[in-house]
C-alpha cells in the first residue's frame, strides 16, 4: 500500500492508494500453465502440418484447438487452463469421501491435537507456561501461532487528524513485524457476534439490588433469561512464528516447541508494545479455553451466545471442533449454520481514505468473518522481489515493442506500483503481502444467499471487487474465519 504523494496540511486525513493485482505473466502477459498448454497445441499443430499434411490437421484437430481453448478462453476472470488444477482437486477430494467430515465421538483424540476437519487435524496445542497463551503448532508447516484479543475506539467517529495519527502509528506496528524477519503471518480477525446479555448481567450483579422483593426477583430473572438483543464486534490479532527461519533462536531457547514458545514470547512483547504505542488495547493473549470458544462458535454459531454467558462451558481444545461439515462446490454446511468465503479480489484502484472498509465491517444484519492476512516480507528478500519484477516489466515491455505490441495502461499502472513499493522500502516502510476474506454465515441456504448479496453490495460500495472462493471453501473458511494464521 503507498500513500498518496501530495504533502496534507495539519489536521488533514490522507487518501491512500493499493498496488493493484498483477496480471502479468512470464512471456507476454500468458502464465506458466497457459505456455505450457499453448506449446502442446503448437507442436501438435507444427507435427501434424509437417508429417501429413490436411488430413493429420483435421485428426489432431481435437487437440491443438482443446489448447487454444483452454489458453485463451476466460472463465470468472481467469484462464480455462488455471481451473483445471481446482476442478482435478475437487474431483479428487470427492471420489475419496474428503468433502464429508463427522466426528467419531466414540474414538478418543491423541492428547493434544484439535478436533477440526481437513488438513487442520494435523494442528498440535501447546500451553505456553510463562504466559498461560494458547498456542497452536502446525508441524507440517513448521509454524506457532498465538492469538490477542485487542479493542480499540470506533474509528469512523474520529476526527481526522486523530484518524490519521491511528493510521500512522499502524503502519509503525506492520513494520515492526516485518523487520525481525521471523515472522510467517499476522492475521487481522474482525468478527460479528451475538451481544449475549453478558453486560446487561454484570451491570445488575454490580449495581443491583438483590433484597427478596418481588420487583428484584423478576427483573433478575428476566436478565437470566434475555437472548442475544444485537450483535457486538470483536477483533483479534494472531501471530505466526516461522520455525524454519527461527530455527537458529530456538536452538538457543533450548530447541523444540518449548525453545520456538521462547521465540515466539519475545515477538508477542514486541507486538503487544508497538499495539499499545499505536492507542490500540491488548487484553491478553487467549487460552487454550478462550481459542477453543472462538472455534466452536465459528462452526457453531447457534450456541456462541451460550459459551459467552456460561464462561466455563467448551473451554477444551480437544472438543472446539464441529461434529459435521459438508462441503459443497460453493458453501459449506456445519453444526448450525451455512457458510460462504469471498476473497477480495481487487482493492481499491483508486485514492481513498483509510475507513474505506466501512461499508462492509459495519453492515448489520449479517453474521461474518473479515480477515486479513498479512505475510511480511524481509528487507533482502524484498529488494530482491522488487529487482526481479522491474527486469521482468523491461523485459516484457522490450518484447512488446519487438513484436508490435502497444503498452497498455494496466501494465505501466504495475510497473509504478513496483516502483512505489521500492520507494517505501527505501524509506523504511515494511512490504507485506495482503489477502482480504470474508466469512458469511447463516441458519438457511436462503439468508445465506442474502446476506453474501448484501456483502457483495456493500463490498462494492468500499471499492472492492469480490469473489467466490468455488471448490475449495473449506480451506477458505479456516482461514477467513478462525484465527490461526492459514492459507488458501
Amino acid at each position: 500500500m503507498s500513500k498518496h504523494h501530495e504533502t496534507p496540511t495539519a489536521g488533514e486525513l490522507v487518501p491512500v492508494k493499493f498496488s493493484r493485482l498483477t496480471r502479468r505473466g512470464i512471456l507476454l502477459g500468458l502464465s506458466l500453465a497457459q505456455l505450457v498448454t499453448l506449446a502442446i497445441g503448437g507442436i501438435t499443430l507444427v507435427g501434424a502440418f509437417y508429417s501429413g499434411g490436411g488430413l493429420l490437421l483435421a485428426y489432431t484437430a481435437p487437440v491443438w484447438v482443446l489448447a487454444a481453448v483452454l489458453t485463451w478462453t476466460p472463465v470468472a476472470g481467469r484462464p480455462m487452463v488455471e481451473w483445471l488444477p481446482v476442478v482435478c482437486w475437487w474431483l479428487w477430494r470427492a471420489t475419496g469421501g474428503q468433502l464429508l467430515y463427522r466426528r467419531r465421538i466414540v474414538v478418543p483424540r491423541p492428547a493434544g491435537t484439535l478436533a477440526l476437519p481437513g488438513d487442520q487435524a494435523r494442528l498440535r496445542e501447546y500451553t505456553d507456561p510463562a504466559t498461560d497463551a494458547g498456542m497452536i503448532h502446525d508441524p507440517h508447516q513448521a509454524t506457532l501461532t498465538a492469538v490477542c484479543e485487542v479493542s480499540h475506539p470506533a474509528f469512523v467517529l474520529l476526527d481526522p487528524s486523530e484518524q490519521e495519527r491511528r493510521v500512522t502509528s499502524w503502519g509503525r506496528v506492520l513494520a515492526t513485524v516485518c523487520r525481525s524477519g521471523r515472522i510467517a503471518t499476522l492475521q487481522v480477525l474482525e468478527r460479528t457476534l451475538p451481544d449475549s446479555g453478558t453486560g446487561l448481567a454484570e451491570w445488575w450483579a454490580a449495581h443491583g439490588t438483590a433484597d427478596g422483593s418481588w420487583a428484584a426477583d423478576t427483573y433478575a430473572e428476566l436478565i437470566s433469561r434475555a437472548g442475544p438483543a444485537g450483535e457486538r464486534h470483536a477483533t483479534t490479532l494472531s501471530l505466526s512464528l516461522d520455525m524454519k527461519t527461527s530455527a537458529r533462536q530456538i536452538r538457543t531457547a533450548g530447541g523444540g516447541v518449548r525453545g520456538a514458545a521462547a521465540v515466539l514470547r519475545q515477538e508477542m512483547n514486541t507486538l503487544v508494545a508497538a499495539l499499545r504505542s499505536a492507542d490500540l488495547s491488548p487484553s491478553g493473549w487467549l487460552t487454550p479455553g478462550q481459542i477453543a470458544v472462538m472455534l466452536r462458535s465459528a462452526y457453531d454459531p447457534a450456541i456462541a451466545a451460550t459459551l459467552e454467558r456460561h464462561g466455563q462451558l467448551g473451554q477444551s481444545l480437544a472438543i472446539a471442533g464441529p461434529v459435521a461439515v459438508t462441503e459443497t462446490w460453493g458453501r459449506l454446511r456445519t453444526d448450525s449454520a451455512h457458510h460462504a468465503v469471498l476473497w477480495i479480489s481487487e482493492w481499491p484502484r483508486s485514492l481513498v481514505y483509510p475507513g474505506f472498509l466501512s461499508p462492509v465491517l459495519l453492515s448489520t444484519g449479517v453474521q461474518r468473518s473479515f480477515s486479513l492476512i498479512c505475510t511480511p516480507m524481509r528487507a533482502d528478500a524484498a529488494v530482491r522481489d522488487i529487482r526481479k519484477k522491474k527486469v521482468e516489466h523491461i523485459s516484457d515491455q522490450a518484447q512488446r515493442a519487438k513484436i508490435g505490441q502497444i503498452e497498455d495502461a494496466s501494465q505501466t499502472a504495475e510497473y509504478g506500483d513496483v516502483l512505489q513499493q521500492e520507494a517505501d522500502l527505501t524509506a523504511g516502510h515494511g512490504i507485506l503481502r495482503y489477502t482480504g476474506l470474508i466469512a458469511v454465515s447463516a441458519p438457511t441456504v436462503e439468508e445465506l444467499d442474502a446476506a453474501v448479496a448484501a456483502i457483495e453490495q456493500a463490498a462494492i460500495q468500499a471499492s472492492c471487487e469480490t469473489r467466490l472462493l468455488v471448490g475449495q471453501q473449506a480451506a477458505a473458511f479456516t482461514a477467513a474465519a478462525l484465527p490461526l494464521c492459514r492459507r488458501v
